[in-house]
């Protein structure tokens, strides 16, 4: 058997990347795309690679020779790659196609190696490799029988979202018998050239020979294998970070800071968001009325505080509304005075958004990264604003609403602001669950500032909303100045205007992330190489222990299991030492990374123990 890639075209779409070398030549993972190939083939036991070459051929040629592979290396070369696609240098080496067994690739692929070897070992004769559907996928599609043969390929004009559910994408991985070629595949594409020219796709004959009754094209389907297709330079970024090494694996995916709908593969113990919520009526009804909140310009900030205030009962007086609390404290950053005091850990907003004022770090390290009520209490008198994140995060500290008035009632005698985030309060436990967006309590303590995150718990982190309240009219006033009228979109605007008729859903799915995280918690405390501090957010922050240390066990659980948790050793407060942050889930996705960190932590005591 011998592999063929075809390697011809320009990469027109990958811009700098390719403007002095071939797709194939592109580094991922620190491996160029045809080493990676190259790699598989050897494995695989194939000997013999024909290249379709065109442009750059000679630097590519040259990088060949200086990287000594172990497999031959045939080339055919399509002189009008410029102005032809891939069908026509499939037709160039079509005599290649009819001397052996073909693995036939295209040069813009990454994919787990042993996918070659897995196919080569089929005793299917013809093979289309494909894979389910999924959001990120873009291209030829295949429909199957129930016996995976192929019986239509549907190209980009006939995608229809309507049947995704059966559709499954070529990988653009295939395996041709000689007799296939000569006998189905070359003749019709002969005739598929001469009828509609060079600047076509080799799919369409395919298509043409899966209408055939005879056709002998079998789907060979992956299932968690690694794969992507490196288009344009997001689809580099996102391959390097699929197949990042273990020691950069995690520092690639946090680097993003969220999209990870754009690896499905992932689960995402990272962020913050409740699965609960929202319910499906109402995504259902905000997905009713999509097309005329996509293609309408939102109200303005005015209306988007009337929408807020009906949410959260309370005067839109006293609100403002944010492209998520992000953006809130950033706005704050720039309007308040003075002397900032925060303790930390904290969320790095707080301490990054406020450069221009003198930050006092209160270090909870030395409390065991428990807020300390005294230390707090005395700081009051020592600075000019408070910052108070309740539940804490990371650690998941809770003030109750007793201990918190009481540190309101010193602010006010020394006209000291105090900044409370409360965007985790409702995932407390019920008997403790409270919130300061109230009225009353507002104009009692006129330095009072409370920022609420509408992401978390409202489970909606894409519309990017949170709110800003207080009975201070010139903080009001100035934060309002430094603020863009249509700062919320007509999605998050739809959203706003219609959750106080989900409230009973909402506090049912809160109470259930409460009555999840008492049982994650309980789980992780069996793990003696954990030490896990107390909660009341949807989230559990722990010390690693037991020979290994948060990054490495954050790497293994990403790289092994596409399991992703927040290393927390780099953040400020920890001084590099193992803490761990991980998301309180639904009860599938808790089991599944409970299951996966006692295997891996079980695994490493064991290693210890040989060692020791």
């Amino acid at each position: 058997m011998q592999a063929m890639m075809l390697a011809a075209g320009m990469g027109r779409r990958m811009k700098k990347y390719t403007k002095n070398h071939t797709k194939c030549m592109i580094e991922v993972g620190g491996k160029t795309l045809l080493e990676r190939v190259v790699e598989a083939l050897t494995e695989a036991g194939i000997t013999k690679l024909i290249m379709v070459i065109g442009y750059e051929a000679e630097a590519l040629q040259d990088y060949i020779e200086k990287k000594h592979f172990s497999i031959e290396i045939e080339y055919v070369y399509n002189e009008e790659y410029a102005t032809t696609n891939n069908i026509y240098s499939l037709y160039m080496a079509r005599e290649w196609l009819t001397k052996d067994d073909t693995i036939l690739l295209e040069s813009d692929l990454v994919f787990e190696k042993g996918i070659i070897k897995d196919i080569v070992d089929s005793k299917e004769k013809n093979i289309v490799v494909a894979a389910k559907y999924e959001q990120w996928m873009d291209g030829t599609m295949v429909l199957l029988d129930a016996k995976r043969n192929i019986i239509d390929f549907v190209d980009k004009t006939q995608f229809r979202y309507e049947d995704v559910d059966r559709y499954y994408k070529t990988v653009n991985i295939y395996k041709f018998s000689k007799e296939f070629a000569a006998n189905q595949y070359i003749p019709f594409m002969e005739a598929y050239l001469k009828a509609y020219g060079t600047n076509q796709y080799y799919e369409q004959v395919l298509k043409i020979l899966a209408h055939i009754r005879n056709s002998e094209l079998k789907a060979f389907l992956l299932s968690n294998e690694n794969w992507y297709e490196v288009d344009d330079a997001q689809d580099l970024d996102i391959a390097n970070t699929m197949f990042a090494d273990q020691d950069t694996v995690l520092k690639k995916y946090e680097r993003h800071y969220g999209g990870y709908w754009r690896f499905p593969k992932v689960k995402d113990y990272c962020y913050l968001v409740n699965p609960y919520y929202p319910p499906k009526k109402l995504i259902y009804q905000m997905k009713y009325f999509y097309e005329i909140l996509c293609t309408q310009y939102p109200s303005g900030m005015d209306i988007q505080r009337l929408n807020a205030a009906s949410m959260f009962d309370i005067d839109e007086e006293y609100l403002i509304v944010g492209n998520g609390a992000a953006e809130l404290i950033n706005v704050l950053g720039k309007i308040l005075e003075g002397t900032v005091s925060v303790g930390i850990p904290a969320f790095n907003e707080y301490i990054r958004c406020f450069e221009s004022q003198k930050i006092r770090l209160l270090d909870n390290a030395d409390n065991d990264y428990r807020m300390n009520m005294r230390r707090l209490l005395e700081e009051i008198d020592e600075t000019d604003n408070l910052i108070i994140i309740n539940p804490d995060n990371p650690s998941g500290f809770f003030f109750t609403k007793e201990e918190i008035l009481q540190l309101l009632e010193k602010c006010e005698k020394k006209e000291t602001y105090c900044i409370i985030d409360e965007s985790f309060v409702d995932f407390a436990d019920q008997e403790l669950r409270f919130t300061l967006l109230n009225e009353q309590i507002l104009e009692k303590y006129p330095h009072l500032i409370v920022i609420k995150s509408i992401s978390k718990s409202y489970g909606i982190p894409g519309l990017r909303l949170g709110v800003m309240a207080t009975a201070d009219k010139e903080i009001r006033k100035a934060m309002l100045s430094q603020m863009a009228i249509w700062n919320i979109n007509s999605l998050a605007e739809y959203y706003l205007q219609i959750q106080r008729l989900y409230k009973k859903s909402y506090i049912a799915a809160c109470n259930k992330i409460a009555e999840n995280r008492k049982y994650m918690l309980e789980q992780l405390a069996n793990m003696k190489e954990l030490r896990v501090f107390p909660s009341q957010a949807n989230y559990i922050m722990c010390e690693v222990k037991g020979g290994i240390t948060s990054g490495k066990l954050a790497a293994i659980l990403m790289q092994e299991k596409n399991i992703l948790i927040k290393d927390l050793s780099d953040k400020k407060g920890f001084y590099k030492k193992s803490y761990i942050r991980i998301a309180v889930k639904n009860e599938e996705d808790n089991q599944i990374l409970l299951d996966a960190l006692k295997e891996i932590l079980t695994k490493k005591e064991e290693e210890n123990a040989v060692q020791g």
